[in-house]
């Protein structure tokens, strides 16, 4: 009798590897996402108990029903081969209402409900109509709140990092920093004029973008961009791609900042000095950018610190915080990035924190490395920002031996 248990493969028979569950059901999240962000509010507002009239029950069943598909049509039309600005505002607009609305009714459509119940306050159909206004009243103002804080130019966010490295003829070297602006449909041409006349009155010696300008070819978004070509610095102005350029012609972002003024760091350096004292300023491509098939590019440290004294700080641009485990290895005084947005739309930040080591501020990586983590100055998609502030960064580095004081 033949045993049929054995499922090793055979002489030049390739294995089959089974996917894992968690892998398998990844699959459906796009599928899946969509109509829980639609079902669930819908259920929570309509029909948790609140017998409302027919009338206002159906038409709010349409808008919801509308809304799920309406939103991955328009996002589809927006963001696809049609690049459609009109129908990505509406889509990605509707993403982020929706996300808002989901949160608050899991929120309190459990949680205040709850309270209702324990306090004795009304029957049953009073309670559901009291969630469903606080629901409904919850997102309009987070909403409005969003949009505002989205809209606005950044607040300044200031502070001094110590680097024991640091020679004291370096100590209070400003570097400015801002990213993930995300030039878009939304024409923000003005809002990027306010942020570079914002930037210019920090007098930096050093202004730093990580990635992710926009969404969309330069040439498309070169009026966006362009009055970044109006920011000042005493050194330098350095670039260093993100993933979002890899969805839109990474090389042509990067020939236009070149164009503007900036030097794209991609892999390899600068050595800026004063005092006698000197900084390496090295950055390296998105860790994205080899698998977009985009020729020379890359990202590989050990490019970018190639001729370096090795007893010189570093100072590393790289997009992604999930780099930071690279630059500790090598050695990296302080890794400078952006990608995570702080969550942009709470409670996005938890998902967040399963693919990035940090997502805001400055944190510590190994014995030496440290790793400041910006909110991003502009937004992705939605335009709302809802416990998650937009920055721009001042950073004053600090060297743990006063300057010389001098000679009479």
């Amino acid at each position: 009798m033949t045993d049929t248990s054995d499922t090793r493969p055979t002489e030049g028979e390739t294995p089959v590897r089974r996917q894992s569950l968690p892998h398998r059901l990844m699959r459906y999240v796009p599928l899946i996402a969509p109509v829980l962000l639609f079902a669930v509010p819908c259920w929570v507002l309509l029909y948790g108990g609140q017998n409302w009239p027919l009338p206002a029950t159906s038409i709010g069943t349409a808008l919801f029903v509308l809304g799920l598909v309406g939103m991955p049509f328009a996002m589809a039309r927006g963001h696809g081969r049609r690049q459609q600005d009109r129908a990505a505002v509406i889509g990605d607009t509707l993403l982020g209402a929706s996300w808002v609305l989901f949160t608050w009714s899991v929120l309190l459509g459990v949680l205040l409900r709850l309270v209702l119940t324990v306090a004795g306050v009304g029957e049953g159909q009073d309670r559901a109509r009291i969630v469903t206004w606080a629901v409904l009243g919850v997102t309009a103002v987070l909403l409005g709140w969003g949009y505002a804080e989205a809209r606005r130019v950044p607040r300044v966010r200031r502070l001094e990092v110590p680097l024991p490295r640091l020679g004291p003829g370096l100590d209070g070297f400003r570097v400015v920093l801002v990213t993930d602006t995300h030039y878009g449909p939304l024409d923000r041409a003005r809002w990027s004029a306010r942020v570079c006349e914002t930037v210019n009155t920090l007098e930096a010696d050093l202004v730093c973008h990580t990635g992710d300008i926009a969404d969309g070819t330069a040439e498309r978004r070169r009026a966006q961009a362009a009055p970044l070509g109006t920011v000042r610095a005493t050194r330098a102005r350095v670039y260093v791609t993100g993933n979002h350029e890899y969805y839109s012609e990474a090389q042509g972002w990067a020939d236009l900042m070149d164009e503007l003024g900036w030097q794209p760091l991609r892999n390899r350096h600068l050595l800026l000095e004063n005092g006698g004292d000197a900084l390496v300023v090295a950055g390296v491509d998105d860790v994205t950018a080899e698998s977009s098939g985009l020729a020379g590019h890359r990202a590989h440290l050990a490019g970018a610190l190639d001729g370096t004294d090795p007893d010189l700080p570093v100072l590393l641009l790289a997009h992604q915080p999930a780099f930071v485990d690279r630059a500790a290895a090598a050695g990296v005084d302080l890794q400078l990035s952006g990608h995570t947005h702080g969550g942009q739309i709470w409670p996005f930040h938890h998902l967040v924190r399963l693919d990035q080591p940090a997502l805001a501020g400055l944190s510590r990586h190994g014995a030496r490395t440290l790793l400041y983590t910006s909110r991003g100055t502009g937004f992705w998609g939605p335009p709302f920002r809802v416990f998650a502030p937009s920055e721009i960064t001042l950073l004053v580095l600090r060297s743990p031996r006063p300057p010389a004081a001098p000679q009479h």
